[in-house]
């Protein structure tokens, strides 16, 4: 049966509903609105709405940044504070794009709550770039040689951690000791002694820790939670999940600033726990290609479909993870794989089941990302009663074989080849992608989410139920929970790649199961896979 773009507008039927479309089987089948309406009735799916956030009120949350590299500066923009050569850039991109709206977006946000009030950036220049984009004689910035003389200075009352990884941990337990609330970037930490650590030092302390996933604010993820739970999907077996990416910035192969030197970048600081090396810009700059200072493809992207999946389907920690893979597109002295596949097994979940109790039980998330090739790999749900494609939008396809939708499929009201439902909050709204990285990330609803139509930076989103929950109570999205999942589960990714065996969890002791002469913190920090000699290589 051809599925043709009248059939399409037909099956859209005009009906926005706070942004989005709802929409049952665009065939000619099932093309009356009466027969749509039994499909909608029978699935009962609701577009979830935005949380309601109380707001942030009183004096001024006092903020303070720890690294001010690429990420830093765009979690700057999402508290509201945008440096002038970022908006000339984006004034000069709109005149190139009209469908460009990142500086109309920016200046349209919600002002929170927020004075910035210091800096503590290792690299010169971009401290000095932080001063000279915010201090105001009203309010002068501050900058900070080091993380603990911000923390301990009483003038922070959050800080906002965008690091290198192996800079997580230490400087979220230190901020938390201090009852000083924290913003983490992920993956939370860098080593799996290291989770348990901040994990007790979030539990006993006053503070509030929020993990930087803000895909958890991405209004399709919520209406799929839902799906999931109604029984739509039947017992999901399956779960298909991508990183597709094939450029230089997508492979970590970041700009080298020109000032960059020994005199303008404390080096010593910068290294920290890590191997000590002498000054190298290129490990600086693309610190992820190295175990020692980044997490790889298992700590940087993985985290992003684990956890997105994970606030769906809320699945935790996997039972075991195997993982393969290797350095096959940028031989260029970094040791961390470019091309990776991860099989994390989960074989007591269940989502529910329309078939006889017991049949079905258990499912595999299999994770897998090339650095060498952008061809767009959907995410995909598999369940015995439908399908479901889950990115800034969904669409949701009936199973031939479904047991739940048997009787509609046999009455010719339901076609496998044709979805029975899609949500697309993103309707009628164009969006500028500026490159394949960038559709990369909008595609896992990274970069933003629509309300009543209007497109919302998803990190602004993140840091402001954050800020809300500092001044309020209440509870944020990803905390240390959340975070503390995610983290064990890259752990799990890394330490199988490194060590080339299966890494097993005991959800009773909450703890991975040992290996006889395996000291799991050593390999993941040691240089590639575990039988190289651990050497700092580039």
């Amino acid at each position: 049966m051809k599925w043709t773009r009248r059939d399409l507008l037909i099956g859209l039927g005009g009906l926005p509903i706070l942004g989005a479309v709802w929409w049952a089987g665009a065939a000619n089948t099932v093309g009356s609105r009466r027969k749509r309406s039994e499909i909608l009735e029978q699935l009962n799916i609701t577009p979830s709405l935005p949380p309601a956030v109380p707001g942030i009120g009183g004096e001024p949350v006092r903020v303070g940044i720890i690294g001010f590299g690429i990420r830093g500066e765009q979690l700057c923009r999402a508290l509201g504070f945008a440096t002038e050569n970022w908006k000339e850039q984006m004034r000069l991109a709109a005149q190139e794009d009209p469908n460009n709206h990142a500086l109309e977006d920016f200046m349209g946000q919600e002002k929170l709550n927020v004075k910035l009030v210091g800096i503590c950036d290792v690299f010169d220049v971009r401290a000095q770039n932080f001063i000279d984009s915010f201090s105001t004689p009203e309010n002068p910035i501050k900058r900070y040689i080091t993380y603990k003389d911000m923390i301990g200075s009483g003038d922070v009352d959050a800080v906002v951690i965008a690091t290198p990884d192996h800079w997580h941990a230490p400087i979220s337990i230190e901020a938390l000791n201090h009852n000083v609330h924290v913003y983490v970037e992920k993956p939370m930490t860098h080593t799996v002694g290291e989770t348990y650590l901040l994990r007790d030092a979030a539990k006993n302390s006053k503070a509030v820790l929020a993990v930087g996933h803000q895909h958890r604010q991405t209004l399709s993820f919520s209406t799929a939670r839902d799906i999931v739970e109604k029984g739509t999907l039947g017992h999901v077996s399956l779960i298909q999940t991508n990183t597709n990416r094939n450029d230089d910035n997508g492979a970590w192969n970041y700009d080298i600033h020109e000032k960059a030197s020994p005199e303008t970048i404390d080096w010593e600081q910068f290294l920290g726990s890590a191997p000590k090396v002498p000054f190298n810009k290129n490990h600086f700059f693309r610190w992820r290609k190295w175990w020692a200072y980044g997490s790889g493809l298992s700590g940087d992207l993985l985290t992003h479909d684990y956890d997105r999946l994970n606030c769906v389907l809320n699945m935790g920690i996997p039972s075991s993870v195997s993982a393969s893979g290797g350095i096959y597109t940028h031989n260029d002295g970094r040791n961390v794989p470019d091309v990776i596949q991860v099989n994390m097994e989960f074989p007591d979940y269940s989502t529910g089941s329309s078939q006889a109790k017991g049949k079905e039980k258990g499912m595999t998330f299999c994770y897998s990302a090339t650095l060498g090739n952008g061809f767009n790999r959907p995410t995909i749900l598999m369940g015995h009663d439908a399908t479901m494609e889950l990115g800034n939008k969904l669409t949701i396809w009936p199973d031939g074989a479904s047991t739940r939708y048997a009787e509609m499929i046999e009455a010719g009201k339901m076609n496998p080849g044709v979805p029975i439902y899609q949500y697309n909050p993103a309707a009628n709204v164009p969006d500028a992608i500026s490159s394949a990285t960038s559709q990369y990330f909008a595609d896992k609803g990274l970069m933003w989410t629509y309300i009543d139509g209007v497109r919302v930076d998803s990190t602004f989103l993140h840091m402001r139920e954050w800020l809300s929950v500092i001044k309020n109570g209440g509870k944020v999205s990803c905390g240390i929970n959340e975070g503390f999942e995610e983290a064990i589960s890259a752990h799990m990714a890394g330490l199988s790649w490194k060590l080339g065996r299966k890494i097993e969890w005991d959800p009773n002791t909450e703890m991975l199961k040992p290996i006889e002469g395996i000291d799991f913190d050593e390999v993941l920090l040691a240089n590639g896979t575990w039988d190289m000699k651990p050497e700092m290589v580039g």
